[in-house]
C-alpha cells in the first residue's frame, strides 16, 4: 500500500489525489485508486476530477455504501461556475458572476441540506437592491435544480414558493426636448448610434454589433444577443426607402469620405468600433453638457429630466412612437403585452367626454 503523503491525508484508505501543472499555469486535479490488476500488481485507478463522484467510485472499489457527504453552498457554487456558467452568453455569464458573488456572502458556509425557504426570504427582505435580489434568487433557483439533477442533494428547491420582489417598470419616456438637449450635445459618433438605435429599436449592445456585412439590398439584419432572435429590417416599403435606409446610405457615404474600413457601422473618429465603455463616456459627456446648458436656461424641469436619460430608453422611446403591433415586432417581444407593459412609455391618445 503506499504511504499517505500530506497530500492524501484527508481522503480514504487507497485514494491518491495527482495534481500537475498545465502549460497554462493553471493546476490539474484528479483522484486515483490504488489498486492491483488481474495479476496482482499495483495499479492506479482513475477515479476522476470529481471529489465527491471519485469517494462514490471509491467506495464500489471497496465494497462499501457510498459515503454521505454533505456539501456545502460554497463548493456547489463553485461547480456551478465553472460547469454552467460558461456555457452562456457573455452578458449573462458577467451577470450570473456578479449574482453569485452577493450569494456567496449569505450561503457559501451552508451546508446545501440546511437551506430552507424561510432562509430564502430572510435573504431576499435584507438585500437593499430589491430588483437585483430577484435576479440573484433566479440563479440560485437554477443552482438548486442543477445540484438535484448532479446528485448533491434530495431536498425540494427551497427557492420554489418564495415570493419574489415587486419589480415596477421604468417609466422614462424621452420626449423631443429632452433628446433634442442631449442629441445636440453629442459627438458625431454618438448621434450616429442614437439615430441607429431609434430607428431599428434594438438594445444597445446589438447596435453596436450591426456591420456593414449585415446590410443586404432590402434589409438591414439583425441577431439579437439577448434572446439569438433574427430579425430584418425593411430598408424600403413600398417603393420607398425608409428613414433607416436614407440614414445608413448617408452614414456609409461620410465613412468612405474618412476611409473608414471597419466592418462595424458604429466607430469612433479613428475609425475603432465603438465599444459599451466608449459609448457610455461619450453619453456621460454629452447629457453633462445638456445639463450645464439647462441651468444656464434657468430650465430646472429639463435639468432634471435630461439626467434621468439613459441610452437604453431610446428603445421603449422607440416602442412609444410607433403602433403596437409594430413595435412588437421590431423590438422581437413573442409577445404584445410585453411590449405594451415595459416598453411603452405614453399613454393612449383619447378624447374628452365633451
Amino acid at each position: 500500500m503506499a504511504l499517505k503523503t500530506p497530500i492524501n491525508r484527508d481522503l480514504p484508505p487507497r485514494m491518491l489525489r495527482r495534481t500537475r501543472k498545465r502549460k497554462n499555469g493553471q493546476f490539474w486535479t484528479s483522484y486515483y485508486y490504488d489498486g492491483r490488476d488481474e495479476n496482482g500488481k499495483r495499479k492506479e485507478i482513475p477515479l476522476g476530477p470529481d471529489l465527491y463522484e471519485a469517494k462514490v467510485k471509491w467506495a464500489k472499489l471497496e465494497y462499501k455504501t457510498p459515503p454521505k457527504v454533505t456539501h456545502n453552498m460554497g463548493d456547489v457554487f463553485d461547480r456551478y461556475e465553472e460547469r454552467i456558467i460558461p456555457s452562456k452568453r457573455p452578458r449573462t455569464q458577467q451577470d450570473n458572476l456578479k449574482e453569485l458573488k452577493q450569494l456567496r456572502k449569505s450561503f457559501a458556509s451552508a451546508p446545501i441540506d440546511t437551506i430552507t425557504p424561510q432562509a430564502i426570504a430572510q435573504y431576499r427582505d435584507a438585500r437593499t437592491a430589491k430588483v437585483r435580489a430577484n435576479r440573484e434568487l433566479a440563479l440560485l433557483s437554477h443552482i438548486f435544480t442543477i445540484a438535484r439533477e448532479w446528485g448533491l442533494t434530495e431536498k425540494a428547491n427551497p427557492c420554489a414558493g418564495v415570493r419574489r420582489n415587486k419589480e415596477t417598470p421604468r417609466d422614462f419616456y424621452a420626449d423631443p426636448v429632452v433628446w433634442d438637449a442631449v442629441y445636440d450635445q453629442a459627438s458625431p459618433e454618438l448621434k450616429d448610434a442614437m439615430q441607429l438605435a431609434y430607428l431599428t429599436g434594438q438594445r444597445p449592445a446589438d447596435v453596436l454589433k450591426i456591420s456593414v456585412n449585415d446590410i443586404t439590398e432590402d434589409y438591414l439584419v439583425v441577431s439579437q444577443g439577448k434572446t439569438q432572435k433574427r430579425l430584418r429590417i425593411s430598408l424600403n416599403y413600398e417603393g420607398k426607402d425608409t428613414k433607416l435606409s436614407l440614414f445608413i446610405n448617408q452614414l456609409l457615404e461620410r465613412r468612405a469620405v474618412k476611409g473608414i474600413r471597419n466592418l462595424r457601422l458604429i466607430t469612433n473618429t479613428s475609425g475603432l468600433r465603438m465599444s459599451s465603455q466608449m459609448l457610455r463616456n461619450r453619453w456621460d459627456e454629452a447629457r453633462a453638457k445638456a445639463v450645464k446648458k439647462a441651468i444656464a436656461d434657468d430650465d430646472l424641469k429639463l435639468v432634471t429630466m435630461v439626467r434621468q436619460f439613459q441610452f437604453r430608453d431610446i428603445r421603449p422611446k422607440a416602442a412609444s412612437e410607433i403602433g403596437l403591433e409594430h413595435a412588437s415586432r421590431l423590438l422581437g417581444h413573442s409577445r404584445e403585452e410585453i411590449t405594451r407593459k415595459v416598453y411603452r412609455r405614453i399613454g393612449e391618445v383619447v378624447q374628452p367626454t365633451e
